[in-house]
């Protein structure tokens, strides 16, 4: 028997809602979408009054620093876009700010970048953040701090950021805002009969073949990212929505379980707060390739991974820092922090315990990482 949409979605309080570029400027025009905005906050409201508290994951900064510094396209050099960011951004938040007072709602900026949410610490104090802005009734918009952003430490596009600020304050329900109905079989702009999918119950590979890149001026994203998005929610035991912003009342009409959009159900049971970190917030400084029994160990016993089923490793990190542990086939099957440093795995991988006190001194971990510090990634659930 498939899930059903109406049982998870009555158990949502917190909700994640991406609005993308497209629904949030007119690039005719020039302008911010004033009517969008008035629109989402009434919505917004709606769903305080039901006890389900929103945050708000907004694109648009850069967008709108186009339209007010003159620019007819979005420039390619990194100095040019942190620019236009800082100038958009301010006349963003105060198109939300008067939108959003209309209905007696307030609203807090939360500017973040990738590295942000890469040091446990910092993570755990933008928890706090959104807990305590929950507290006052206060609105967080998010969005990524492009005025400092360089591309070692960027989202990428807002879509990944929707999915871990869905995980860092811990909401129930991704609802990604976009001009489009949902995710379709093809591209409906190349393929007019493509056909609206409307529920996701499991996560396969084709999903991403199917999906098609951004082509506008203004936006980064694109359906493609959408669906890596779902990806890493489903398996994160999270449900999403793809729908369309247009709509005069989508999210009231997603929470009360019509059939708006695309639903994506979770394949697996959520994850703790931890585990999500784990899997999601942290880029990997490196790679370790394991052995077929190594791997049967981790994804199916819930082993820690010892050195002995080391095979190799790739890249240079530091005793403490996040790997990807790596199938022989190339498979990506888990995350975790790694107990070694990558010069020190090299020298011990496939040695057994008692070989790697003569190897390296005694009083080393056993574990190359430790299966509390572990989260099995995808397909190996």
């Amino acid at each position: 028997m498939e899930p059903d949409r109406r049982a998870q979605l009555s158990k949502v309080r917190r909700v994640v809602v991406k609005a993308g570029s497209s629904l949030l400027t007119d690039s005719k025009r020039r302008r911010i979408q004033t009517r969008f905005l008035r629109n989402l906050a009434q919505q917004v409201q709606a769903l305080q009054k039901r006890g389900i508290q929103s945050v708000i994951v907004t694109s648009g900064a850069i967008a709108v620093g186009l339209f007010e510094l003159g620019f007819r396209q979005r420039p390619k050099e990194m100095a040019q876009l942190q620019a236009l960011a800082a100038v958009g951004q301010s006349s963003l938040m105060h198109a939300y700010e008067t939108a959003f007072r209309r209905f007696g709602l307030r609203v807090a900026q939360i500017l973040l970048t990738r590295e942000d949410l890469s040091d446990r610490g910092r993570y755990s104090n933008a928890h706090n953040t959104f807990l305590e802005l929950f507290r006052h009734g206060i609105v967080p918009v998010v969005n990524e701090n492009d005025t400092v952003a360089v591309e070692e430490i960027r989202f990428g596009n807002n879509d990944t950021l929707g999915a871990l600020v869905c995980h860092l304050c811990e909401a129930d329900l991704l609802v990604l805002l976009t001009d489009q109905d949902g995710f379709f079989s093809e591209d409906p702009v190349l393929n007019p009969r493509a056909r609206l999918i409307s529920e996701v119950y499991q996560w396969e590979d084709r999903l991403e073949k199917g999906a098609s890149r951004s082509s506008t001026s203004v936006g980064t994203g694109g359906m493609l990212s959408k669906i890596q998005a779902a990806k890493n929610m489903m398996w994160s035991g999270v449900p999403m929505v793809i729908a369309n912003g247009g709509n005069r009342r989508v999210l009231l009409r997603v929470l009360g379980a019509e059939k708006v959009g695309t639903f994506f159900h979770p394949s697996s049971p959520k994850m703790a707060s931890r585990k999500r970190w784990l899997a999601w917030g942290v880029k990997p400084k490196g790679e370790i390739t394991v052995d077929e029994g190594a791997a049967k160990a981790l994804t199916d016993r819930h082993k820690s991974l010892l050195p002995t089923g080391v095979r190799s490793v790739h890249g240079i990190w530091a005793k403490g820092d996040i790997v990807r542990i790596m199938a022989l086939d190339g498979r990506e099957i888990a995350k975790g922090i790694s107990s070694y440093s990558s010069h020190d795995l090299d020298r011990i991988k496939g040695l057994r315990t008692s070989e790697i006190s003569q190897k390296l001194g005694p009083g080393l971990a056993v574990a190359a990482v430790h299966r509390d510090n572990l989260v099995k990634i995808g397909n190996a659930y």
